[in-house]
């Protein structure tokens, strides 16, 4: 049974990307033009058409998109697990009001596709831990967010 595509962001997932969650970034790499994979957190959907995500503008992913645009971004949600494709290009090269030097990336979404293996649901999705401050992490996630709001 092939599975359910769609050409936006369904409720489900819209609803998940409005808050800071673990997701995969796939780009091609600009070297090698290999898959490149990256575990991103700053993930905001703006609207069902387009994902923004913060990255540090020093970051390969940066490189990549501006060589390579075809990317996508996947993330567990809904009971499954979702691969939202597209095309992604640099919208900011420094996000206002934060205090690192981050990119804005926005992916604009041709494809999401639920890619969950056939008879099967995510159970519980991944669990992370900032490792450092945990005030200076809240506080630079809120910030994070407002610009990628704001953009």
């Amino acid at each position: 049974m092939a599975n359910k595509s769609e050409t936006k962001l369904i409720q489900p997932l819209f609803d998940n990307l409005q808050k800071e969650r673990f997701a995969v970034f796939a780009t091609i790499d600009f070297e090698t033009g290999a898959p490149n994979v990256s575990a991103v957190s700053w993930v905001f959907a703006p609207d069902e058409e387009r994902v923004y995500l913060a990255v540090d503008n020093r970051s390969r992913i940066v490189k990549n998109v501006k060589k390579h645009p075809a990317a996508a971004l996947t993330l567990l949600a809904n009971e499954s697990t979702y691969t939202i494709n597209g095309n992604a290009h640099i919208k900011e090269e420094k996000l206002e009001s934060v205090p690192l030097k981050l990119a804005l990336i926005e992916l604009v979404i041709s494809e999401v596709r639920d890619v969950m293996f056939y008879g099967s649901k995510i159970s519980a999705e991944p669990a992370y831990e900032k490792t450092y401050d945990e005030k200076a992490a809240a506080k630079l996630d809120g910030q994070v967010l407002e610009a990628m709001k704001k953009a």
